[in-house]
């Protein structure tokens, strides 16, 4: 035998076929991956795009079933790490369910991209379809979960002024969007390359996915001011600190509500003596006081106290504690004659940290459970303050991800917004700057300058551009106080409220009844007995 006769090794069938297998599924968790790096406080937004162009080579094409594995796979890359600071305090177990039952709406929503991934045009309906997934995770269960929205990490991004003009769907549409386009692109230049063909109609439709999103957000630039419309205020927010982190910063109360009335006394002082300006009004944390001042007098006399000392009003985060009932996350106005004139129960408190649902059967799971040993019960009312003639917006800690809350406050003739909010249980976790860009997000959604006073940090004060002019270090005692400005003006956002949500999910409906319908064609066609049967 020569040596052109000898054959060839044979390739190890099962070591061929392992890495082939492996090569979808480990695109798609570095797809998740690169969505949940696009968030802060890393500044790196613009990776949610190359995110979801891996997210479409993942799904486009694929079964249903294949789908909706990959997605879930895509989820458990960006929820895992995302979400970590969930399980700070409480462990592993609390963290693990809550990202596997968050990440079954990623792969709901993958599995829908991949029924759409047929159509011509389909980056469009691919991204109409994940924001159908962010509204259904946004409602259910217990009132919904947003968090993670992609459009909360655009808060430094290119597309951020499209908050303005259709609030969180339409921004997060616009990012998703342009990452299918991207790799619907790539695909037609590669097809291209391997057959010298390219066919005008999804080569059109790619640069349109591509260029129509960085386009409008150029457009709705102008949509973006921090003009000062009804003149200035000078606010202040205090960041009294806490003794130590996590759930046992609760056993340490009156050292956090002293804390709170001491850096206000300073503040004072600083006034006096020509340090900063004297701001119109003071704003303190969620949890500022977890003692009741309506029921503990020593508590009422120490915020009396530390207001009457810094002569403005002032918003205080207390815990009310009636006799019988739920407990109440309350703001409470308070002013330094009268005391206190105004409150705002928070109207949606998170489950499983300010109330537990179906208690008995979480228990089997995670013994601190019963930490929360007396529910907190919702508010009814939108949360605006009249603030030495400023109309101000509340929107308590959770809240600031839920579109309703923070666009009920504007509506309602808010100038300026307060999210005020308490992320000592989470540490030095990420949550706090998570959070954060969401005020930033909303600012600009509204055109409101947003403060967000916290009591341990980061506390900010944001322009209604979106940028922070003062911020805190974290768990170090502050006072930031700036001026500025005020406006009444309502944003495209604004005055539409659920509307571009409500086209895009309309949109995600017709693509998945037109694939739909194509799927059925196709059986018919590929099975004419039955069809005459």
């Amino acid at each position: 035998m020569t040596a052109v006769d000898v054959p060839p090794p044979a390739r190890p069938k099962r070591l061929g076929r392992l890495p082939r297998r492996l090569v979808r599924p480990t695109a798609a968790v570095l797809s998740g991956v690169l969505l949940f790096l696009s968030f802060p406080p890393r500044p790196l937004w613009w990776l949610a795009v190359p995110g979801f162009a891996l997210l479409g080579w993942t799904l486009r094409g694929r079964r249903l079933r294949a789908g909706f594995g990959l997605g879930y796979l895509a989820g458990l890359g960006f929820l895992l790490p995302l979400l970590v600071w969930t399980g700070e305090e409480v462990g592993a177990v609390p963290w693990l369910a809550l990202v596997a039952a968050e990440s079954l709406f990623v792969a709901a929503a993958c599995c829908l991209v991949a029924a759409v991934s047929r159509l011509p045009a389909w980056p469009v309906f691919a991204a109409a379809v994940w924001i159908l997934g962010e509204a259904a995770r946004a409602r259910v269960p217990f009132g919904g979960f947003p968090w993670g929205k992609i459009a909360f990490g655009q808060a430094d991004g290119l597309f951020l002024p499209l908050a303005a003009l259709g609030g969180t769907p339409l921004l997060g549409f616009a990012v998703a969007l342009c990452g299918f386009g991207l790799y619907e692109a790539v695909r037609q230049v590669i097809a291209y390359r391997a057959t010298g063909s390219l066919p005008r109609g999804p080569l059109a439709a790619a640069a349109l996915s591509l260029f129509l999103p960085v386009t409008a957000a150029l457009a709705a630039q102008p949509l973006v001011s921090d003009a000062a419309e009804d003149g200035t205020a000078t606010v202040a927010a205090i960041q009294g600190n806490v003794p130590r982190l996590g759930l046992d910063f609760n056993e340490q109360r009156r050292a956090v509500l002293d804390n709170h009335a001491r850096r206000t006394e300073q503040l004072a002082t600083d006034v006096a003596a020509g340090r900063v300006p004297k701001p119109d009004f003071v704003l303190w944390p969620e949890n500022s006081s977890d003692l009741d001042p309506y029921r503990n007098g020593d508590a009422r006399f120490v915020i009396d106290e530390a207001v009457k000392a810094i002569g403005v009003p002032t918003v205080v985060g207390a815990v009310v504690t009636p006799e019988t009932g739920p407990l109440r996350n309350t703001l409470i106005q308070w002013d330094p004659r009268s005391g206190p004139v105004a409150t705002y129960d928070k109207r949606h408190v998170q489950p499983f940290g300010e109330y537990i649902p179906m208690r008995s059967l979480v228990r089997i799971f995670n013994k601190d459970v019963d930490r929360v040993s007396r529910d907190f019960g919702p508010g009814t009312e939108v949360g605006v303050f009249d603030l030495a003639g400023t109309k101000v917006g509340l929107a308590t800690c959770y809240e600031a991800a839920f579109d309703w809350a923070v666009r009920d406050t504007v509506t309602h003739g808010a100038r300026l917004i307060s999210v005020p909010s308490n992320n000592a249980t989470f540490g030095r976790s990420e949550m706090t700057y998570q959070q954060l860009a969401m005020s930033r997000v909303r600012a600009v959604e509204h055109s409101r300058s947003v403060v967000v006073p916290v009591t341990s940090g980061v506390s900010a004060i944001i322009r209604p551009d979106g940028t922070i002019v003062r911020e805190s270090r974290m768990f170090t005692p502050d006072a930031l106080v700036a001026e500025v400005p005020l406006r009444s003006s309502l944003t495209p956002a604004t005055r539409m409220g659920t509307l571009p949500e409500a086209l895009l999910v309309a949109l995600a409906a017709a693509g998945l009844a037109w694939s739909a319908s194509g799927a059925v064609r196709r059986r018919k066609a590929a099975n004419p007995g039955t069809a005459n049967a």
